[in-house]
C-alpha cells in the first residue's frame, strides 16, 4: 500500500478538519502532541506501508515523522525528526486499568504506575495529599492521515495480514503488542458503555461529536515536566467540567495513534489543579464514575482503593496522553 496525499487537493490535514468541525473548541495537548510536524506546511505526505521496510509514515519537512514498526531495528519503534531521539520502544503491559471487564493482575498492583491515579470523589477537594505518578504511553505515534488509516486493515481476523503489512513476526512481542489493542478494541463494552476505537483523529471527532454534539470542551491533563512518582496537594480552582456525559478516549499502544474511546452516562469530570512537592504543578483531568456496579470485582481500582463495586464513586486522574471530551 503506497500513496501519495496532497493536502491542497485530497485529504484534509486532521487540524484543519479538527477546525472544520469544531471552530470554537481548542485542540487539547494530548492531541496537538501526536499531529504530524509541518503538515501544514507541507504539500504533500507520503505513507507507505509495505514489507520491504515495516510501516513508514513520514510527514513534513526536515526529517518529519517517521514510524517504523518491525523492520531491520526490530521492535516498535517511533522517531520524530525534530527531537532527533532514540527510537521508543513500547513494552507489553497488562491490560488497560481504564477498561472495566479486566481483573488486575498481581504485577499491575505492584508494577503500573497508573495505580497511583485511583481515588475516591469525597476527597477531591483542596488540601488533599496524594501520591501520583503521571506518565505517558511509551508509544508516541502519531496519527495516520483518515484514508491511510481507513484502508489499514484493524481486525482480529486480519491479524496475519496486517502483521506481514507491518512486517512483524507473528511470534515476537510487538505482534502480541498489537493482537493485544485489537482485541481489546472488540470486545463489548460493560452495560451503559458505548465504545469505539478510533485509528483516526477525524474518526475520533466523528465518534465524540456524534454522541455529544458540536458544543464541547476536549481535555487532557498537562504536566510540567516528567517526574517520577511524588506527593501532589490539590490545590483551589476544583472545577467540574459541563455535563454528565462525556466521551473518554485512552491511547493505545499501536504503530499508529489508536484510541479507546468510550461514552458513558455515569462519569463526571473535572479540571484539577495539582502542585508536586518539587514545585511541578499539573493541570489535571479527573474523572469520577458514579456507578461501578458493571465493572470487574477485581478491577485495579477496587483492589487500590478498597472498596466493592457500585458503591461510592470512583475518580482517577488521566494520563498525558488521554484525552476527555464533554458538552459544554
Amino acid at each position: 500500500l503506497q500513496l501519495a496525499l496532497v493536502a491542497t487537493h485530497a485529504a484534509l490535514p486532521p487540524e484543519v478538519y479538527w477546525k472544520s468541525v469544531l471552530p470554537t473548541t481548542p485542540m487539547p495537548k494530548a492531541i496537538t502532541d501526536i499531529l504530524y510536524p509541518d503538515f501544514v506546511e507541507e504539500k504533500s505526505t507520503s505513507v507507505s506501508v509495505g514489507k520491504g521496510s515495516g510501516v513508514n509514515v513520514h510527514a513534513g519537512k526536515g526529517g518529519g515523522t517517521n514510524v517504523n514498526v518491525g523492520g531491520k531495528g526490530g521492535g516498535v519503534s517511533v522517531s520524530t525528526g525534530h527531537k532527533k531521539g532514540k527510537p521508543v520502544y513500547v513494552s507489553v503491559g497488562p491490560k488497560s486499568p481504564f477498561n472495566y471487564i479486566y481483573a488486575a493482575t498481581e504485577t499491575q498492583l505492584h508494577d503500573d504506575p497508573n495505580v497511583a491515579l485511583f481515588f475516591l470523589e469525597k476527597d477531591l477537594h483542596p488540601g488533599t495529599k496524594l501520591n501520583l505518578h503521571f506518565t505517558k504511553t511509551s508509544n508516541q505515534a502519531t496519527f495516520l492521515p483518515r484514508q491511510v488509516a481507513d484502508s489499514t486493515p484493524f481486525s482480529s481476523d486480519k491479524v496475519d495480514d496486517i502483521l506481514n503489512r507491518f512486517n512483524v513476526k507473528p511470534d515476537s512481542k510487538e505482534a502480541q503488542i498489537m493482537k493485544n489493542t485489537i482485541s481489546e478494541c472488540e470486545e463489548g463494552g460493560i452495560k451503559g458503555e458505548e465504545k469505539y476505537c478510533a485509528t483516526s483523529l477525524e474518526s475520533m471527532v466523528d465518534f465524540s461529536t456524534s454522541k455529544l454534539g458540536k458544543n464541547v470542551e476536549v481535555v487532557s491533563t498537562e504536566v510540567d515536566k516528567e517526574t517520577g512518582l511524588q506527593k501532589y496537594t490539590i490545590a483551589p480552582g476544583v472545577k467540574k467540567l459541563a455535563g454528565d456525559k462525556a466521551v473518554v478516549c485512552h491511547k493505545q499502544n499501536y504503530p499508529y495513534a489508536v484510541f479507546y474511546c468510550h461514552k458513558t452516562e455515569t462519569t463526571k469530570a473535572y479540571s484539577v489543579p495539582l502542585e508536586g512537592a518539587n514545585g511541578i504543578r499539573v493541570k489535571a483531568v479527573a474523572v469520577c464514575h458514579t456507578d461501578t456496579s458493571q465493572w470487574n470485582p477485581k478491577h485495579l481500582a477496587f483492589q487500590v482503593l478498597k472498596v466493592k463495586p457500585g458503591t461510592v464513586p470512583v475518580c482517577h486522574f488521566l494520563p498525558e496522553d488521554h484525552v476527555v471530551w464533554v458538552s459544554k
